[in-house]
């Protein structure tokens, strides 16, 4: 990324290992819609990963995946539960909602963005007291890393999709930034998805060194059936998929995608450990991602922005100001922001 460039992790580039495994998938012919060695190996190779079988569907947006997977796990009439700042609740223009044929998004509250548990108890012993009269609890979606760049432990997880399945719902995890939660918490795939109760998993690699890659990944093959129709109404079909399956395959090919994540991790916690006693800086969440959230005097946001940083402000809250890093940022990027909030203003 730019050493001035804090927006997203969306605006890095393609890492060079990416880019060197689209060339060498554009060498040739291939069959098409999947029917490619690439993305039949990519099916394997993510079996090999989750530790057990797992349906895999290649996409291209996020928005895609969540919107398929909560189409996948509610009928029309169900309701999905979320954080209140879930990206599906917040950020997707209506798409879970209009792919599911009409499902609603019940956003809940709780700290930092994770969902509060006892909130989750108690709305859904609540639920259904109307009957055909209101929507009918069918799935919970959890965000790791939140939109708040905070993660949810392995107990954490567990406690949640324990309430979830005892009112007999399914749980899909968007997984957006999954790599950095998963290198946060030092465990594996498998313990942070399947094992932990996840039914259904957004996998993101866009944010942290692809070009455009997205999976959805699912773990009970009950929920496979006929996704693969869904995905082609959807649109989602892609002719050519061995150019996002071979970004998938160098992604996952030797720890690339924890590398990349580690990096992203590294620089947000330096960034957040140099803001500790700088007057008028203050972290708002805890840093356990690749997102910090600063609540910075007016003059301070003014001297960034002067100074050609780029950074998003945080919708809702004037004061408080979002900064990513991502898998290739430099730490001098992160040593320039520091020495221009430390400068006399």
């Amino acid at each position: 990324m730019s050493g001035r460039n804090f927006r997203s992790d969306n605006e890095a580039g393609v890492a060079p290992e990416i880019l060197a495994a689209l060339a060498r998938a554009n060498e040739g012919t291939a069959h098409s819609y999947g029917a490619d060695a690439i993305t039949k190996r990519l099916q394997e190779r993510f079996c090999e990963v989750f530790e057990t079988r797992v349906d895999v569907l290649t996409l291209v947006t996020g928005t895609a995946a969540n919107s398929l997977a909560v189409a996948q796990i509610s009928p029309p009439y169900g309701a999905v539960y979320c954080h209140t700042d879930a990206h599906i609740n917040t950020d997707e223009c209506g798409a879970p909602e209009f792919y599911s044929g009409g499902a609603k998004l019940v956003g809940l509250g709780g700290a930092h963005a994770r969902i509060d548990i006892d909130e989750l108890a108690r709305t859904l012993n609540h639920a259904g007291y109307l009957g055909d009269h209101e929507c009918k609890p069918a799935a919970l979606s959890l965000s790791q890393a939140t939109e708040r760049g905070t993660v949810y432990s392995r107990d954490e997880l567990a406690a949640l999709t324990r309430v979830a399945r005892a009112h007999g719902l399914r749980v899909h995890m968007d997984g957006a930034r999954f790599a950095n939660a998963l290198v946060h918490l030092g465990c594996t795939p498998a313990e942070l998805t399947w094992k932990a109760g996840i039914d259904v998993l957004s996998f993101g690699a866009t944010k942290n060194g692809a070009m455009m890659a997205e999976a959805l990944l699912v773990f009970d093959p009950a929920l496979a059936h006929e996704l693969g129709r869904r995905r082609k109404r959807a649109g989602q079909l892609l002719s050519k998929m061995r150019f996002v399956s071979a970004q998938l395959e160098a992604y996952l090919e030797g720890g690339l995608w924890l590398r990349f994540a580690r990096h992203a991790n590294a620089l947000a916690q330096a960034l957040a450990e140099g803001v500790e006693g700088i007057p008028g800086a203050e972290l708002v969440h805890p840093v356990q991602a690749n997102e910090v959230f600063l609540r910075l005097a007016p003059a301070l946001a003014s001297g960034l922005r002067d100074a050609g940083f780029e950074f998003y402000r945080s919708p809702r809250t004037e004061d408080c100001y979002r900064f990513v890093t991502a898998f290739d940022t430099p730490m001098s990027a992160v040593e320039s922001l520091l020495q221009a909030l430390r400068a006399p203003t």
